[in-house]
């Protein structure tokens, strides 16, 4: 059964404000996007999750949230600058079941084309209710051991870095800083195939949306 905004936004207990202070002991730059009224109550409306929870106080509350320079985007309402709100992003990316649930939920991902999700059961060898990663280098999902939750502080602690050690190239902070949110950085040779060094390698912005088709979904098949 749908719920509505009445039964989804807890204003006794509203999750968005702990994000916060979250946010305010983060060890590299976070930038929480703003969003339109109207924006925050179509997304709640659409993961009907409330906003008790971190997920619906950022779907609710933000147009998403960009961390370390925007290398990683979590996805809430959308916004200019981030123009895909978590459920419009989800639409169609992974089957449901018989009650419309889908398999996961994709909340954020980078900008080298590596997808993160919240699993429902629908990835294979990634605990349910734990975020998975899809990586550009092995081009298969990859459980991190951890909620929703813990991924947040996990983003923003500092180890984002050392995560993505392999994709990084010197001067990548201005190149990711001219990416619009609905693009990623196309690499050719692309990152799972020999080659150079990234730093060597030809890059250049592709829709988001062209990436999760080409790795992503198919990937899912």
């Amino acid at each position: 059964m749908t719920r509505g905004l009445a039964e989804l936004i807890d204003r006794a207990d509203p999750g968005l404000p702990i994000v916060q202070e979250w946010i305010a002991e983060a060890a590299c730059l976070v930038e929480i996007l703003p969003c339109t009224p109207a924006a925050g109550d179509a997304a709640l409306l659409g993961v009907q999750v409330t906003t008790r929870s971190p997920l619906g106080a950022i779907c609710h509350g933000t147009g998403g949230i960009l961390v370390d320079d925007g290398w990683l985007r979590i996805l809430g309402a959308g916004c200019a600058r981030l123009p895909r709100s978590l459920p419009g992003w989800n639409a169609g990316k992974f089957p449901t079941d018989g009650e419309g649930r889908a398999g996961a939920l994709l909340i954020a991902d980078d900008v080298v084309g590596g997808f993160f999700a919240l699993n429902g059961g629908g990835i294979a060898n990634c605990a349910t209710g734990s975020v998975a990663y899809f990586a550009p280098d092995t081009l298969k999902w990859e459980d991190l051991g951890c909620g929703y939750s813990p991924f947040l502080c996990w983003g923003w602690s500092g180890r984002l870095a050392e995560f993505s050690r392999n994709f990084r190239w010197e001067g990548w902070r201005d190149e990711v800083r001219a990416l619009g949110g609905d693009k990623v950085i196309g690499i050719a040779p692309p990152v799972w195939a020999a080659g150079p060094p990234i730093a060597g390698r030809s890059r250049r912005p592709v829709p988001v949306a062209e990436v999760w088709g080409m790795n992503g979904g198919a990937s899912l098949e």
